[in-house]
C-alpha cells in the first residue's frame, strides 16, 4: 500500500475541500490558512478551506470568523463547547462539499507544501494516508503511539504504518456511506476500519513532521487516552457485529 510510482496526471483533483480541526490554536491558524490558500489554488480552481473551531477559549473562535470574512474560500464551523478531536473531524468531513477532502491538524506540524504529492495517488485508490517519516515527539509518546498503532491495526485487520497521522486525503463519497461515532482520538481508526470493510482502498505516503511551535497538545492527556481505550472496544464490537449481520 505504499505510494505508487510513475503517475501521469499530477493534478487529477478538480474540486477539493481542505479542513483543519482547531482547539486553542490561535497562534498557528492564520499562517496555516494562508499557506493552504496558496497551495490549494495551484492544485485546483474549485476549493474551500474549512476551519473547525472545537470550543476554543484562546481567541481561535474569533480568528476563524475573521479569516472567513477576509477570504471568500474560507468557512468557519464552530462547536460552542470542546467536544473532542473526533467530533471536530466529524464536523469537518460533514461540512465538506467538494469531491475530495483533505485534512491536517491546526497545530502546524505538517507542511502543506507536501499536499500536491498526494494528488496523483488518489486516482488509484480511495484514501491516501500519510505516515510521519520521523515523528517529532518525545520518546515516551513515540513508544505509546507505536504500541497503539500495532494494537488497533491488529484488532481491525489493517496494515498501516501510522494510522493517526493527520495528513490524509479522501474521496468525499466515503462519508456518505460510513458511520462515524468516535468523538475522541479513535476517529482515524474508526473511519479507516469502516471504509476498508466497505471495500474502499488505501495507499500510503511518507510526509515530514515538525516540532510544535505554539499551542499545547492534548494527545498525551490521561483522560484522552482513557477515552480512546473505552471507545476502542465498543467500536470493535460494533464493527464486528455489523460485519457478521
Amino acid at each position: 500500500m505504499d505510494s505508487l510510482k510513475n503517475q501521469t496526471d499530477p493534478h487529477p483533483v478538480t474540486a477539493l475541500s481542505v479542513f483543519f480541526p482547531c482547539y486553542n490554536e490561535k497562534e498557528s491558524t492564520r499562517a496555516l490558512t494562508k499557506k493552504a490558500l496558496s497551495v490549494v489554488k495551484e492544485i485546483c480552481g474549485d476549493f474551500e478551506i474549512i476551519l473547525v473551531d472545537d470550543g476554543s477559549t484562546d481567541g481561535t473562535a474569533e480568528l476563524v470568523d475573521e479569516l472567513a470574512g477576509e477570504y471568500p474560500a474560507v468557512r468557519a464551523v464552530h462547536h460552542l463547547q470542546n467536544q473532542g478531536y473526533g467530533s471536530a473531524l466529524q464536523s469537518g468531513f460533514r461540512a465538506a462539499t467538494k469531491d475530495y477532502v483533505f485534512y491536517t491538524d491546526g497545530d502546524g506540524q505538517f507542511d502543506l507544501g507536501e499536499l500536491p504529492a498526494l494528488m496523483p495517488l488518489i486516482t488509484h485508490c480511495d484514501i491516501v494516508s500519510g505516515y510521519r517519516i520521523y515523528r517529532q515527539d518525545g520518546m515516551i509518546r513515540k513508544l505509546n503511539a507505536f504500541c497503539w498503532n500495532r494494537l488497533v491495526c491488529f484488532l481491525f485487520g489493517l496494515k498501516l504504518r501510522d494510522i493517526d497521522c493527520a495528513f490524509k486525503l479522501y474521496k468525499r463519497e466515503i462519508f456518505d456511506t460510513i458511520e462515524m461515532h468516535s468523538t475522541g482520538a479513535l476517529i482515524d481508526t474508526e473511519i479507516l476500519a469502516r471504509a476498508v470493510r466497505k471495500g474502499y482502498t488505501i495507499t500510503q505516503i511518507g510526509v515530514h513532521h515538525y516540532p510544535r511551535t505554539a499551542g499545547e497538545s492534548t494527545g498525551a492527556d490521561f483522560k484522552v487516552i482513557l477515552r480512546a481505550f473505552r471507545e476502542l472496544f465498543k467500536l470493535r464490537k460494533n464493527i464486528l457485529q455489523k460485519n457478521n449481520s
